[in-house]
């Protein structure tokens, strides 16, 4: 118990932690994890993985997806979106869905995290941050995955090229699209 205390006290409330990181505070740290998950001072959100949750009047707050992917990946070079995302382009995508996707360097699959699974997809080249032509590039670049019809989509998406910056349209599929995804967006731009 006074073990667990000390061990307590080198942790910070909110954030994620590797097995590794922790190992330096104990001599069975394999012993001491099993523990103070039991007793819901931890909460082991993947294999080797832990999160010290931060607590609020509504209760124990989820960790932030930012940190959680961080410590996930070991690294910082990665961007999370969500197909969800292409809905305030407005062009018809309207559906709602329960993923997230993490372009990153390192790794590719789904790995549940938490209580969420996150499609980790590797790529070369992504934006540090969203934006609205990433966006349309990434939704011409993932057309074949929504449920809306590709050809309605497709449609609005012309119309909203007009609309939009065309020089970052063209930066933005330069950068990150696919050949097919250039084939269909380059005829639509202007300058």
């Amino acid at each position: 118990m006074k073990n667990q205390r000390a061990f307590i006290k080198q942790l910070k409330r909110g954030q994620v932690y590797r097995r590794s990181e922790l190992a330096q505070w104990s001599r069975a740290i394999d012993r001491t994890l099993a523990e103070l998950v039991e007793n819901g001072t931890l909460q082991k959100v993947s294999p080797g993985l832990y999160y010290y949750p931060d607590e609020s009047t509504f209760g124990k707050v989820p960790p932030d997806e930012t940190a959680l992917v961080r410590s996930f990946l070991k690294d910082d070079r990665f961007l999370i979106t969500s197909p969800n995302a292409y809905n305030g382009l407005g062009v018809g995508t309207t559906q709602l869905y329960n993923k997230a996707t993490v372009y990153n360097h390192k790794r590719h699959g789904d790995f549940k995290l938490g209580n969420r699974v996150y499609q980790f997809q590797m790529k070369h080249h992504f934006p540090n941050t969203l934006s609205n032509e990433f966006l349309l590039v990434d939704l011409v670049n993932n057309l074949n995955k929504l449920a809306e019809e590709p050809v309605a989509v497709l449609k609005n998406v012309a119309v909203k090229v007009q609309e939009m910056d065309q020089k970052k349209i063209a930066r933005s599929l330069k950068a990150y699209g696919s050949l097919k995804t250039q084939k269909i967006l380059s005829p639509l731009l202007t300058s």
